[in-house]
């Protein structure tokens, strides 16, 4: 039982090959009606539906899944092959899977994401692979950029929106039963519900000032004046300026 590895029920270990002479005959078998030749045709190129599904593995979508698409796209394969072509059929049958399986995960996707948008991921992911595939190592944003001719924002837009959704309760780490979850990691703790509490309570506070008032703690606390300046602007002594700016903040405290 080492090795074995089912997808679908099916022994991966077992799967058949077929030869390419076998292999022709079957697909004009199949062609003219022979329901046991495309039965046989199927069962012998599971191992190429196998070596498709592997790319797509770790996007949220489960093996069993990946390789019964694959199969539908391996069926059209063999219904719509010519074999007149000289051309082998996995030569044809590859690029049948593949566009049958990143349909399948275009329109099942959990988010929806805009036709161009995944147009250029899916650049983005062949543009990697290629990339990899050269230099043995991981493509940077910028690599991917250049390779591709289109602005580094494109990058990151399009691989941020292939990447499978995460739920904010996932989570991340567990010590001695204390887990911490994906919210803990990216909340804004400047914007709870405490905080927005606090910014209605403190409009209001601010609007029962006078025009004077308000005007002073504008300039000085938003605009950053110093209370000569304040002064300056508005006709009156620093001392006043003090005594107004002072009266204002206390009022408003009292007020929260």
């Amino acid at each position: 039982m080492r090795g074995k590895v089912e997808i679908c029920g099916i022994d991966t270990s077992k799967l058949q090959v077929l030869k390419n002479d076998e292999m022709m005959d079957l697909l004009r078998r199949s062609q003219a009606g022979d329901k046991n030749a495309r039965e046989k045709l199927i069962c012998g190129n599971l191992r190429l539906v196998l070596s498709v599904i592997q790319r797509f593995l770790g996007r949220g979508v489960s093996a069993d899944d990946l390789f019964q698409v694959g199969c539908i796209g391996l069926m059209k394969a063999i219904d719509n092959f010519d074999v007149d072509q000289c051309v082998r059929f996995s030569t044809y049958g590859v690029p049948m899977i593949v566009g049958e399986i990143r349909r399948y995960l275009r329109d099942n996707s959990s988010i929806r994401v805009s036709r161009s948008m995944r147009d250029t991921a899916y650049r983005v992911l062949q543009a990697r692979e290629k990339l990899m595939a050269d230099t043995q190592q991981e493509p940077t944003v910028e690599q991917l950029a250049r390779y591709l001719d289109i602005p580094r924002e494109d990058v990151v837009m399009a691989m941020g929106a292939m990447a499978d959704p995460v739920s904010l309760y996932e989570p991340v780490y567990s010590d001695s039963g204390d887990s911490v979850c994906v919210m803990d990691q990216v909340k804004d703790c400047a914007n709870t519900d405490d905080c927005w509490i606090e910014q209605i309570s403190l409009k209001e506070a601010i609007s029962r000032l006078g025009p004077r008032e308000r005007s002073i703690l504008a300039m000085r606390f938003h605009q950053g004046m110093t209370q000569m300046e304040v002064s300056a602007r508005i006709g009156i002594s620093q001392a006043q300026v003090s005594r107004l700016e002072k009266s204002a903040i206390g009022c408003i405290k009292q007020a929260l």
